[in-house]
């Protein structure tokens, strides 16, 4: 016991068995020895490590709290004086991701201690923390759990004894952005002429520089007569009916929603409001038709301009949504407008 590494283990409300959504508020705690996923952790680690305690946080209180929970969970994790911290996995979870890797992030630089967590490639906390947390790659749900528990444990230990990880479709974790000089066996030029006719075969190969891919829309053909336009209006900005009834997120987003302005000419300050946690909102309260141009689009339905304005918006929160979840909203908000015969939008961010 005395030779085995000490780990400290950090999870959400959900994970750390205090509840789902209805405990998310809750503010960081400690529990000695392994919870919850911890357990299966601690059978893989086996007489290489000991998790001596672990660490939890509701998601909704680290992502409104960000400066004083990471003070707050560096202050519990000390106190188990840990060797390594192991955080997650946060699979396609937003709010646990960004939360798993800001933990991984302030343990490495405030305690000198390493630090690896385990996330979908898709999940916003990838994007904000890749170059300087070891985010192992996992599936998008907890049906990958084990698979996620063995290459962190591997990953974990060999940076916790100082060793040097290899390659990271070796040892599973996602690219950081280091490039290290090494001596291959083959030159480049043959390198290169090898992946070239693996790839005009038609065979699977590995880059050794992965390019970004996007998707790219054709788009149509302008309209001849705009007063033929059904026009609907649809926005990532996060204008809202004031109080924000419907609780979107103010990053991560899990949802949209559709509101009547059916009988609304303009949007009021009184009576909508940005929950956008991305941008200052000061400009977007004080009018919301800054970022919902409701204001003009009357003006021209008024005039005849166009035809008429769809009677609902759409509005969600781009702020760290995933692309899994931005391209779902996308598809039903289309399917809605489609059977509504709207066949023009307006999409506004900030």
């Amino acid at each position: 016991m005395a030779n085995k590494l000490r780990v400290a283990h950090y999870l959400n409300q959900f994970f750390g068995q205090i509840g789902a959504e209805d405990k998310a508020d809750t503010p960081p705690l400690k529990k000695d020895g392994p919870v919850g996923p911890g357990r299966l952790f601690q059978e893989i680690f086996a007489q290489d490590a000991q998790i001596v305690g672990t660490v939890i946080c509701g998601d909704n209180y680290f992502g409104e709290h960000i400066a004083a929970a990471e003070s707050e969970i560096v202050e519990l994790i000390k106190t188990y004086d840990p060797d390594l911290l192991i955080a997650g996995p946060a699979f396609n979870a937003g709010r646990y991701g960004v939360a798993c890797g800001a933990v991984c992030r302030v343990v490495q630089e405030k305690l000198a201690l390493p630090a690896v967590t385990g996330m979908f490639p898709e999940n916003p906390g990838v994007d904000l923390y890749r170059k300087s947390v070891c985010i192992v790659e996992t599936k998008p749900s907890t049906i990958g759990m084990k698979e996620a528990a063995e290459k962190m444990v591997a990953v974990a230990l060999k940076l916790a004894q100082g060793q040097s990880l290899g390659f990271p479709e070796t040892e599973g974790y996602i690219p950081m952005g280091i490039r290290k000089n090494y001596f291959a066996a083959k030159t480049g030029a043959v390198r290169a002429m090898e992946m070239l006719m693996l790839k005009l075969q038609g065979k699977p190969f590995i880059t050794e520089y992965a390019a970004p891919v996007f998707d790219r829309v054709k788009p149509l053909p302008p309209f001849q007569q705009l007063d033929e336009i059904k026009l609907a209006l649809v926005t990532s900005g996060g204008i809202v009916p004031k109080g924000n009834p419907d609780r979107i997120e103010s990053s991560q987003a899990s949802k949209y929603q559709k509101y009547d302005i059916n009988n609304v000419v303009q949007l009021s300050s009184q009576g909508y409001e940005a929950v956008h946690g991305g941008y200052d909102p000061t400009d977007a309260n004080a009018d919301p038709n800054r970022i919902v141009p409701l204001d003009a689009v009357r003006e021209l339905e008024r005039e005849e301009v166009i035809g008429n304005l769809y009677p609902y918006f759409f509005a969600t929160v781009g702020n760290a949504t995933t692309v899994s979840n931005a391209k779902k909203f996308a598809q039903e908000i289309a399917r809605d407008l489609q059977n509504a015969g709207v066949n023009a939008v307006i999409i506004s961010s900030t």
